[in-house]
C-alpha cells in the first residue's frame, strides 16, 4: 500500500510541471526532488532521509500552485496560507492516517521521524530556493555559476540526507 502511495503522491506533483506560465522552482528541481523521494522509499532508507525530499516535494508543488494562481490572478483571503495548509494537510494526514507516521519507535529526538524529515527538508529547500535570487541581484543579475539555481536548493537537501543517514543509523 504504502508503494501505490508514494507513486500516486509523485504523480499528483509532478501534474503541477504541466503548467506552461508558472515560473517557480524549476522543474530539474522538482524532478530530482521526485526522483529522491522515490529513491529514498524503493530502498528502504530511513525515514527521516525520506522526509526530507517528501518536505522539498511539498515546497516545490506550493511555490508551483502560488505562481499557477498568480498566473490565472486568483487572488482570494488567505489564499497563500490555505494552500500551504491544505498541501501539508493532503500529505501528513494519510501517512499518519496509514501508520507510517506515529509509530511510537520511529522517533529521532522525540519527534517521528518522518515528520522530522519533513519539516527540515521543507526549510532548507525553501532557504536554498530563495537564496538564489539573492546571491543572483547581488552578482549583477548573473548565476555565480552554472545551474546554481538547482544546486543552491537541491545540494543543501542531498548533504542533509547524508547526515542523516549517519544519525539515524
Amino acid at each position: 500500500m504504502k508503494k501505490y502511495y508514494i507513486t500516486f503522491i509523485s504523480l499528483c506533483s509532478s501534474l503541477f510541471g504541466l503548467t506552461h506560465t508558472a515560473h517557480a522552482i524549476c522543474p530539474i528541481c522538482t524532478i530530482a526532488v521526485g526522483a529522491g523521494v522515490g529513491l529514498t522509499r524503493a530502498y528502504g532508507i530511513d525515514d527521516t532521509v525520506s522526509g526530507l525530499w517528501i518536505g522539498a516535494l511539498i515546497v516545490a508543488s506550493v511555490v508551483w500552485t502560488i505562481r499557477w494562481f498568480n498566473s490565472k490572478n486568483w487572488h482570494f483571503a488567505y489564499r497563500d496560507l490555505i494552500t500551504w495548509a491544505t498541501y501539508y494537510l493532503l500529505i501528513v494526514v494519510p501517512l499518519a492516517y496509514t501508520d507510517i507516521i506515529g509509530h511510537p519507535q520511529n522517533v529521532l529526538w522525540g519527534i517521528d521521524k518522518l515528520l522530522v524529515g519533513i519539516v527540515v527538508g521543507s526549510a532548507v529547500f525553501y532557504a536554498g530556493e530563495y537564496a538564489y535570487p539573492i546571491l543572483k541581484e547581488r552578482n549583477g543579475g548573473h548565476a555565480h555559476f552554472p545551474f546554481e539555481k538547482v544546486v543552491l536548493p537541491v545540494a543543501p537537501l542531498i548533504a542533509l540526507s547524508v547526515i542523516f543517514y549517519f544519525i539515524t543509523t
